[in-house]
């Protein structure tokens, strides 16, 4: 089984993924549907295992 991730590594993969966004808005010519699907989905990919990993730690 995985260990669970550090509160270093939580604020690295936040902070990466909130700079993407940020890149990904900032050029969009348009923000439509694929790109707020694109985003949401990939929100989940970063979040449920930073959740799973604060759950595992408690």
């Amino acid at each position: 089984m995985k260990r669970p991730l550090s509160k270093s590594q939580i604020v690295c993969v936040i902070l990466l993924w909130a700079a993407l966004v940020y890149i990904v808005l900032v050029n969009a010519e348009r923000i439509d549907g694929p790109v707020v699907l694109t985003l949401g989905i990939s929100g989940a990919l970063v979040f449920i295992p930073v959740i799973q990993s604060l759950k595992k730690r408690k």
